[in-house]
Order: C-alpha cells, then sequence, then structure tokens
C-alpha cells in the first residue's frame, strides 16, 4: 500500500515546535507522513519533533544534501572522510526523527562543479563512502534513497541511468535509489524505461511539479509517471517536494527566487491529486 508524505520545506528548512501545527494540520488533510529536511544542528528538536509526529499518527522521512566541504567525490581524502562522518551524523539524527530513509543526492556535493564529466575515479569514490555509509545506516535501520538531480544542480548523477551505475557500485541493501518527477521532466527522454531500469533499487518518489508547484498544475506527464510506477509495481512513498521562500536561507541556496504556489495549496490539492492518480491505477 503507497503512503503519501509532504515535505516541510514549503515552511522551513528547519526542525522545530512552531511546526507542530503544520504537522497537525497535514494529518488532518489526510497524510501518512512528513519529510524533514536534516539540517540544523540541535539534536534535540530532531527527537522533539519525531516524537510529535509519532504522537498524532505521522511517520517520518528525511532528506539530506552535502556541501563542498563535505564531498563525497574529492580528490582530498579528507573531504571524503568529512563526508563520511557529516553522512553518519545524517543517519543519527534519522533515529532521532524516527525516519527509516534519508532521500537526496548526497552522493557528491549540492551545486558544486568541476566544469568537467563524471569521471570513472569519481563514481568509486562516490561509491566507496556511500558504502561505509549504508554499513552505518543499516546498524540504525535506515535506508539511504540516493537521488539523481538535474544538470543545475549537480553533475555525479543526472540521470537514472547514472544513479543505477552509482547504485550497482555501492553494492549495499541500504543503499538504494529515489525516483524525483521534477528532476526526470528535465533529464530524461522517457518515463516508462528509466523507471524499468531502477525498478530493482527503487525505494522513495518524490512528486514534483515542473515548477515546484501544485502537483497536476504543471507540465508534468502525470498520467504515464503514474502509470509507469504502477507497471513496475512500485508501492513505496509518493512524497510531495515543492519549494518556497519562506526560509529565505534555504530558498536563496536552491535558487528559489518567487512563490510557486500557496503551501497550503500545494498540501491540500496536491494529496487529492495523488489520490486521484493512484486510484485510476488500482
Amino acid at each position: 500500500m503507497n503512503k503519501i508524505g509532504f515535505n516541510l520545506l514549503p515552511w522551513s528548512a528547519g526542525v522545530s515546535e512552531k511546526l507542530n501545527p503544520t504537522l497537525e494540520k497535514l494529518k488532518k488533510i489526510g497524510y501518512n507522513g512528513i519529510e524533514s529536511f536534516i539540517g540544523s544542528p540541535d539534536e534535540n528538536e530532531y527527537k522533539a519533533m519525531g516524537a510529535f509526529a509519532q504522537n498524532i499518527g505521522l511517520e517520518v522521512t528525511s532528506v539530506f544534501v552535502l556541501g563542498a566541504s563535505e564531498n563525497p567525490i574529492s580528490t582530498d581524502s579528507a573531504i571524503r572522510k568529512q563526508a563520511l562522518n557529516r553522512i553518519k551524523w545524517a543517519v543519527d539524527r534519522a533515529v532521532d526523527l524516527g525516519a527509516g530513509t534519508v532521500c537526496g543526492p548526497f552522493h557528491s556535493a549540492h551545486s558544486h562543479f568541476s566544469y568537467q564529466a563524471p569521471s570513472q575515479e569519481e563514481y568509486h569514490y562516490a561509491a566507496e563512502v556511500l558504502h561505509a555509509a549504508a554499513d552505518y545506516a543499516k546498524q540504525a535501520n535506515v535506508i539511504f534513497a540516493l537521488e539523481a538531480v538535474n544538470r543545475f544542480e549537480n553533475y555525479l548523477c543526472n540521470t537514472i541511468e547514472q544513479l543505477t551505475k552509482l547504485i550497482k557500485l555501492i553494492d549495499h541493501p541500504n543503499a538504494r535509489a529515489m525516483y524525483d518527477s521534477h528532476h526526470a521532466h528535465i533529464e530524461e527522454k522517457t518515463i516508462l524505461q528509466p523507471l524499468q531500469q531502477i525498478q530493482p533499487y527503487l525505494h522513495y518518489v518524490h512528486i514534483s511539479e515542473n515548477d515546484r508547484g501544485t502537483p497536476g498544475m504543471g507540465l508534468c506527464r502525470w498520467e504515464e509517471t503514474f502509470n509507469a510506477l504502477s507497471t513496475i509495481n512500485y508501492k513505496g512513498w509518493y512524497t510531495i517536494e515543492a519549494f518556497s521562500r519562506a526560509d529565505p536561507d534555504f530558498a536563496n541556496s536552491i535558487n528559489v527566487w518567487r512563490e510557486y504556489s500557496a503551501p497550503w495549496e500545494i498540501a491540500e490539492k496536491g494529496y487529492t491529486f495523488i489520490k486521484d492518480m493512484l486510484s485510476k491505477n488500482e
């Protein structure tokens, strides 16, 4: 049975009790869970949010990125070691949240470019770091759902083909894959074939419109996307990822310069949209 989640980033990139009313309203709409960004340094906040979510019947997943000083594909071994330590820290925060999944493009540093095509050496660096990190995650019952993102945010894994290559190199049961509709609509040529390719490793899905606004109100090929996910018998999370300028520091870091849709419009209409699309494929 698929579950439907909502990423909290339209309101905040942090974790705080100030988000408790938001969690309550998402629960009322019908969401099964929330996705929290891991980045805030206060460990107690993660524990408090996780406890509150559990108390109101919401499950938790998480998303995470790395910066240039903690890049798993750096030629500097000290930076790669810092990447491993930072990913382990994220696993610990996921445990505090009660989140069994950490998703995101943390195979390499976000928005950091070498200005050349990815090398075999970089794939092997990423695989080495992530295999060690996945060993740590396994002890905590946490699964990595690694993400292919568009060429403007990353260069190691833009396509599902590249992501599949990396997952195979990591060769660890706790290192799996996610599919993000926004990035796929930029980088892929078809819908079904990449999903068939990643199917053995697919653990998580982001439902994200082409403009990062309300799902179903943009240009994404949704009928084909949900049909393809049904075809490969995907039974995991459908989590909406959308952005706003509510948290200016985070918005600036990912080049969000305008509002795409009102947050509660995204949450309310997005939930109904996913339910309708899933019902068509039952």
